[in-house]
């Protein structure tokens, strides 16, 4: 048995790179696959803006000549200078139920960190944290998000065999969505509302929400800075970002609260699930992907609810019961069943206090593993 670890250098490893989990996980019902075409953009220094403050490297492993594995490396300067540490990351890892496939692809990472003068590797984690993050520990037979990482069962199994070690646990709920709004909280709404000068912004439009969106992601910045791992967004990431994702979201599931002065304090934003339609079209938007993907973004009884946050300074002051009931109502009136949290930290009180009141369930539990070198 022989295992080969090769660097990517040519456009046709990286096509086999980006490739090689359609192959790993094809016929599971639980996996999300990627958009291809945001994956080549991602992982593009010539693409991607977080390349103004990261280093990358790819590689591919063979056992036998035969295509067993993937991983990225990355350095964050900005991560490390924030959080003053010297840490690779590691991301977009897959590999066959070979410990020594998993062991050659993470120490290769590792040499690569220490040649960069880094102490320690974690991951997953991706450039920022806009990216898929956390490796899956409970929940295998879960459906997973288009915002969330899948892997079968023996990947963590792998992890603790090469002495990594918890950083971050992430964790998401799926809850039943109630089909009336009790009296109270809308009057506590409009309480709040009134007390703090606040309004929902009423869109009907995707582009009446884009004079909003850079302040939308500034405040993003400003609610996640203390949150492990996060680097804030750059404005050419949020440009980027803007341009990706606000084309064909539906405003209806997007809510800001806006103050006096016209700044968003405010925020959730929530996409019908897009996981079925992935798996139809197995991440390729032609030729018919995206029939797929607007007929779910249409019609749908689940809801992936994907970023909140609240500016610091109205904290505990009620904003998110604002936004939330805004988006209950949303989902109300579209017939809308099931909803399913993105993930977040465990240790996340003041975001997980929200669930507390919904009829639901804590179902899947990511991890950021880690390990320091050895003097």
């Amino acid at each position: 048995m022989k295992i080969e670890v090769k660097k990517v250098t040519t456009r046709s490893d990286l096509g086999k790179f980006i490739g090689f989990p359609y192959k790993l996980f094809k016929g599971n019902k639980y996996w999300c696959p990627q958009m291809r075409m945001d994956e080549w953009k991602t992982l593009s220094s010539k693409k991607n803006p977080a390349f103004e403050f990261c280093e990358a490297q790819y590689w591919l492993a063979y056992k036998d000549n035969i295509l067993a594995g993937r991983i990225a490396g990355i350095i964050n300067r900005k991560a490390n200078e924030r959080w003053n540490e010297k840490l690779v990351r590691f991301g977009w890892i897959d590999f066959i139920d070979d410990p020594d496939v998993s062991c050659a692809l993470l120490k290769t990472v590792e040499e690569w960190g220490k040649e960069k003068g880094m102490t320690g590797i974690h991951g997953p984690l991706g450039f920022s944290d806009m990216d898929n993050e956390g490796m899956l520990i409970k929940g295998f037979d879960e459906v997973a998000t288009l915002a969330s990482i899948y892997n079968y069962p023996y990947y963590p199994e792998h992890m603790m065999k090469l002495n990594f070690q918890k950083a971050a646990d992430w964790v998401q709920y799926i809850f039943d969505v109630p089909q009336s709004i009790p009296e109270k909280v809308e009057r506590l709404s409009k309480l709040i509302a009134e007390k703090y000068g606040l309004r929902i912004l009423k869109a009907k439009k995707a582009k009446e929400l884009l004079p909003y969106a850079p302040k939308m992601f500034k405040l993003l910045n400003e609610s996640f800075d203390e949150l492990y791992g996060f680097t804030s967004l750059s404005e050419k990431q949020i440009q980027n970002y803007i341009k990706q994702y606000f084309g064909f979201i539906r405003p209806e599931f997007v809510s800001l609260v806006i103050d006096k002065n016209d700044d968003v304090v405010g925020f959730g934003v929530s996409l019908p699930s897009l996981t079925h339609a992935m798996q139809k079209c197995n991440g390729r938007l032609f030729p018919v992907g995206f029939l797929y993907i607007l007929r779910a973004i249409k019609k749908n009884d689940t809801i992936d609810m994907y970023l909140n946050g609240v500016r610091p300074d109205y904290h505990g002051k009620g904003v998110a019961a604002l936004y939330y009931n805004e988006l209950h109502k949303a989902y109300i009136r579209n017939k809308i069943t099931w909803a399913v949290t993105n993930p977040q930290l465990e240790d996340n009180a003041k975001a997980l206090t929200m669930w507390k009141s919904f009829n639901g369930r804590q179902h899947i539990t990511r991890r950021c593993w880690v390990k320091h070198f050895s003097a």
